[in-house]
């Protein structure tokens, strides 16, 4: 996929992640870039998380980003903090731009020590090209298809996004590493209020596992490079874009076969037909139902009465692939039909709780065997 105007990427195997394939990245704009960022509310957040924060708080801009996979980098101490200063003092030089224009992220194991001479040894090798994939691939992990979008405004901007994760998502923030470029002029001001919302109701709708990693970040980069866009039409392409990652995470959860999609209207705020859906795309227990094809829709109120959120029963309703199952009441529906329904890339689950205009979607993925699989052995 193309990059936007004056951004380019590149990737390089560095020895990192076991299996030898690409793992250290850079992504860069040929001028400064203004920037929003939101990271992992994970108290035990990686010296990447820590750094860029205060990156961020400065309110100076950024120029590129440097990343490794394989490694976390995190709770190595003092260090782990270093070996984080190191990759981006050595990526500034290499870029020759301020070494605190550099955001560093890092994904993998917690615990081990991130090799300082791997990266040392490979940051060198890595060549700049006009498009996002090889970065891309080098920052993936479990992830079993890479995770791109893009969309083009009617002044030419363009904004390209991507980002990784498959476990240990549902971050309360973000996903586990996710990069969104533009060429579009837009103040930082404009950026950092505008940001956490898209956040709200894209990254932060999606579980896998209810796990929030400690190396969430998700990063808006603007170069300014094509001119000023329509500041609504700006902000709606890049929710597109962010909502059309937080549906590839979800569908390429670890051992996921299907894509969750829930719906609430109806509720008290958005806010809270947000936490609604998330509740239900979380549930265990209904992530296993989908996999199961079984259309146990009893999970499904169970899941959104223990989200906290105002309801009724009497004015609840659940439909499940557009079949309906509760209206205030049990309906009866076809067991078998409803089961064969399920059999199918994207379940839909849509709940109307009767209570104001609020209205929210989540996205999740079915819990199977494979999970396990890959999360018990994921280090041995």
């Amino acid at each position: 996929m193309r990059l936007p105007t004056l951004f380019r990427a590149g990737a390089t195997q560095a020895a990192i992640k076991p299996s030898g394939k690409p793992d250290l990245a850079l992504l860069i704009s040929g001028n400064p870039c203004n920037w929003a960022f939101v990271g992992t509310l994970n108290r035990a957040a990686a010296p990447c998380v820590s750094r860029s924060r205060r990156i961020y708080a400065s309110g100076g801009q950024l120029q590129a980003v440097v990343v490794n996979a394989g490694n976390a980098n995190c709770a190595t101490g003092e260090l782990g903090v270093q070996a984080d200063s190191k990759m981006a003092q050595l990526a500034a030089t290499q870029l020759g731009v301020p070494e605190n224009a550099v955001l560093t992220g890092s994904t993998g194991v917690i615990g081990q020590p991130l090799p300082v001479e791997k990266l040392e040894a490979g940051l060198p090798k890595i060549g700049l090209v006009s498009h996002i994939d090889p970065f891309l691939e080098a920052i993936m992990t479990t992830d079993l298809a890479p995770k791109k979008a893009e969309a083009t405004l009617s002044n030419g901007s363009r904004i390209v996004g991507v980002c990784k994760g498959s476990g240990m998502i549902q971050p309360n923030m973000a996903t586990m590493l996710a990069y969104i470029v533009s060429d579009a002029e837009v103040s930082q001001d404009e950026l950092r209020q505008g940001w956490k919302g898209v956040i709200d109701r894209s990254f932060n709708q999606v579980s896998v596992d209810t796990d929030t990693s400690t190396n969430d970040m998700a990063v808006l980069m603007t170069n300014g490079a094509s001119g000023a866009p329509d500041l609504s039409e700006f902000w709606r392409a890049v929710e597109q874009v962010c909502v059309s990652l937080a549906r590839q995470l979800a569908r390429d959860g670890e051992g996921a076969t299907k894509l969750l999609t829930v719906r609430v209207c109806g509720a008290a705020s958005d806010e809270e037909a947000r936490r609604a859906a998330l509740s239900v795309a979380s549930s265990p227990l209904w992530k296993s139902a989908v996999y199961g094809n079984d259309p146990n829709w009893g999970r499904i109120m169970m899941a959104v009465g223990k989200s906290g959120v105002e309801m009724l029963e009497a004015r609840t309703r659940i439909a499940l692939q557009s079949m309906a199952l509760f209206e205030g009441r049990v309906m009866p529906f076809d067991r078998e039909a409803a089961s064969v329904a399920m059999k199918t890339e994207e379940v839909l689950v849509e709940i109307e709780l009767g209570i104001g205009q609020g209205q929210g979607i989540a996205w999740g993925c079915d819990l199977t065997e494979g999970y396990v699989q890959i999360n018990a052995l994921y280090t041995t």
